[in-house]
């Protein structure tokens, strides 16, 4: 990188990340649903899920919801310069990032509810639901970490940026009208 850099990304923010990104690739492809460390790192993805809510209304700039929230104007704004070949650098999640950043929690929730109906109050449902719902959200979870990774590979192309860098050092380049 080069020396017009700034901290962005905190350390609560990189191990949030790298803990979701481990417990995700542990649960979907190498642990069976229902093992015991199946179970507990999807509690311990909810919690790091509870404390990530948390830290978007407390925690650092970068990391608060209201710099990065994907409104509309945004997301059109977003969508606009993609379509130009014009590159969008903005050093916090772009607008669409932060929406597929949004999805990729809202599904890691949904699992946690649903597997922990599989798991603790199945009784009560009589009928697999609640394991087809947590298997569509996995999968869709599984989708959209693909589309997590390769649109932060080809923006790091279009930027001439290494963006997954970033997110282990927690440092950015600034844009080139902030030098």
């Amino acid at each position: 990188m080069s020396a017009a850099t700034v901290r962005l990304w905190d350390p609560l923010i990189r191990v949030f990340h790298w803990s979701l990104a481990g417990t995700f690739v542990a649960n979907y492809a190498l642990n069976e649903a229902g093992e015991r460390w199946h179970n507990w790192l999807g509690y311990y993805a909810l919690g790091w899920l509870l404390v990530r809510l948390v830290w978007g209304f407390i925690g650092t700039p970068a990391a608060r919801w209201a710099d990065f929230w994907p409104t509309r104007a945004r997301l059109l704004a977003h969508w606009r310069s993609l379509r130009g070949g014009r590159p969008m650098h903005r050093l916090g999640h772009s607008p669409i990032g932060a929406l597929v950043m949004i999805l990729m929690m809202l599904c890691i929730l949904g699992l946690g509810v649903s597997g922990f109906l599989m798991t603790e109050i199945d009784y009560f449902w009589g009928e697999e639901l609640p394991e087809e719902i947590h298997e569509a959200l996995a999968n869709t979870l599984a989708a959209l970490v693909g589309l997590h990774v390769a649109a932060a590979l080809l923006e790091s192309l279009r930027l001439k940026e290494n963006l997954p860098l970033s997110m282990i050092t927690g440092r950015r380049r600034l844009p080139p009208d902030e030098h």
